[in-house]
C-alpha cells in the first residue's frame, strides 16, 4: 500500500488572481503543503494537478524529490469543475492499487503540518476507516432561519468554556482509498472518520481577508514561519556544518590514479564571506578526514574545521566550540543532511537540511527544509535566510 498525495492547483481564481503560487508569508502560497508533505515519511508522491505554466514552474523550482506536476485537462480546470473531477481524471491515467491511499490536499489551507498528515494517515488505519476529513472544533451557538437554536439550550446558555462545539469541515485534507474513490466517484465514502485539528485550520485562503487573517495565523502559530522565529534567527553566532551533502553533492570523486576529488559550490563561499563580515564565526564539522576538506576550510576562512567525528561526537565538538566561544547552542544554526547529523540538528538554536536530505533528518521537529540540493547552495541559502532578520539582504 502506498500513500499518494494529491494538491489541485488550477490558474483560475475569481477573487485572487493566481493565489496558489502568490506570495504568502514570503513564499508561494502552494509551498507550505508541499514542504509539509515531502517531509512526511508514510506519503510517497505528491502530484500537482494544474493546467498553468506559472504553477508548474513555481512548483519545480521548488525542487521536492517527491512532487510531480500533472496537467489537467481543461474541462477539468474550469470554475464549475469540481474537485472529484480532476481526482477521478487523475486515477484514470495512472496504475494505482485498490487499497493504495489517495489524501487530497487543498493549497488554500496552509496550516497543515506533517504532524497532521501523519495523524491523519496513523487514525485512518487504526480506525479501519474507509475515509478520513479534516475538521475543526467551532464554538459557535448555531441558529435555524425559523428562528431555533440548533446546538444548546436557550434557556441554559453554556459558558464558552464549557461548550464542546461542534465539528466543522475545514477543508485542509481528504483521505480514502483509491478503491472507495472509484466506487463512489466521491473523495468521502463508507465509514468515515473526522480528524480534528485546532480552531485556527478553519480558515481557507480564498479572500483577501482570509490571506490577512491567514498570515497572523502563521506568524503566531508557527516556528517555522521566518517572522515567528524571528528573535531565533537573530541570536545566532555561529553557524556549522556538515559538508558531505551540504558543501558538496555528496558525490565521490576519483581520478585514474585513485585520488578523491569533491565538487563545491562557489555561492557558498559567498555564505561564508557575509558571515565573517557580520562577524558570526563558522565550523566545518565532518566525519570525513581529508585534506581536500582541511583545503577549502583554509579558502573559504573557516574559524573552525573539524574532522573525523560523527554522530553524538559532532555534538560534543560543538559544545567544544561553544565553550570557546562563549555561547550556547541556542546560538547555533547547523546545516546537516544524513543521520549522523540528527544529534546536532536537535539541539541547535535553528536547524537546516538541504531538499534531498534522508527522510529521517527533514522529519525532525521545527526544521528549515531548503529548496537548494547539497552542494547546489544549500549553506548560502541558510545563510541568506538567518541574514534576512537582519534585513541586510
Amino acid at each position: 500500500m502506498s500513500v499518494l498525495a494529491f494538491v489541485p492547483a488550477r490558474c483560475g481564481s475569481i477573487s485572487i488572481p493566481l493565489k496558489n503560487v502568490k506570495l504568502f508569508c514570503g513564499m508561494p502560497l502552494i509551498f507550505w503543503n508541499l514542504q509539509e508533505l515531502q517531509s512526511t515519511l508514510q506519503v510517497d508522491k505528491i502530484a500537482v494537478a494544474t493546467d498553468c505554466d506559472e504553477i508548474e514552474k513555481v512548483v519545480n523550482e521548488f525542487n521536492f524529490s517527491k512532487v510531480q506536476v500533472y496537467r489537467r485537462l481543461p474541462q477539468n480546470a474550469t470554475n464549475t469543475a469540481t474537485t472529484e473531477s480532476v481526482m477521478l481524471e487523475y486515477l484514470s491515467h495512472f496504475s494505482t492499487m485498490p487499497d493504495d491511499l489517495f489524501m487530497l490536499v487543498q493549497a488554500t489551507s496552509p496550516f497543515t503540518s506533517r504532524e497532521n498528515f501523519t495523524e491523519g494517515l496513523n487514525k485512518l488505519k487504526s480506525e479501519s476507516a474507509d475515509s478520513l476529513l479534516s475538521c475543526s472544533r467551532l464554538k459557535k451557538f448555531l441558529w435555524s432561519e425559523d428562528g431555533h437554536s440548533l446546538n444548546y439550550d436557550v434557556n441554559n446558555r453554556p459558558m464558552r468554556q464549557d461548550f464542546k462545539g461542534e465539528l466543522v469541515e475545514n477543508g485542509a485534507f481528504y483521505i480514502s482509498t483509491v478503491k472507495k474513490i472509484l466506487e463512489s466517484k466521491c473523495r468521502l465514502s463508507g465509514k468515515i472518520v473526522p480528524y480534528e485539528m485546532p480552531e485556527y485550520c478553519s480558515v481557507e485562503i480564498d479572500e483577501e481577508e482570509d490571506w490577512l487573517l491567514g498570515e497572523k495565523f502563521m506568524f503566531k502559530y508557527f516556528q517555522y514561519f521566518p517572522k515567528n522565529n524571528n528573535e531565533a534567527y537573530k541570536q545566532i553566532k555561529l553557524v556549522a556544518t556538515d559538508v558531505d551533502g551540504v558543501l558538496t553533492d555528496a558525490g565521490m570523486y576519483y581520478t585514474e590514479g585513485g585520488d578523491e576529488i569533491k565538487k563545491f559550490n562557489t555561492r557558498d563561499g559567498k555564505g561564508f564571506e557575509l558571515l565573517r563580515n557580520r562577524n558570526i564565526k563558522t565550523a566545518m564539522i565532518t566525519s570525513e578526514n581529508t585534506k581536500i576538506v582541511k583545503w577549502r576550510g583554509e579558502k573559504l576562512k573557516a574559524d573552525y574545521v573539524i574532522q573525523g567525528v560523527s554522530g553524538i561526537q559532532k555534538l560534543e565538538e560543538l559544545k567544544r566550540v561553544c565553550q570557546i566561544e562563549k555561547i550556547s547552542l541556542k546560538n547555533c544554526a547547523y546545516i546537516g543532511d544524513d543521520i549522523n547529523c540528527i544529534p546536532v540538528l536537535q539541539n541547535v538554536g535553528v536547524a537546516f537540511c538541504p531538499s534531498d536530505s534522508e527522510k529521517e533528518v527533514k522529519a525532525i521537529k521545527n526544521i528549515k527544509i531548503l529548496n537548494s540540493i547539497g552542494g547546489g547552495g544549500a549553506f548560502r541559502e541558510a545563510v541568506s535566510t538567518i541574514l534576512i532578520h537582519y534585513n541586510e539582504l
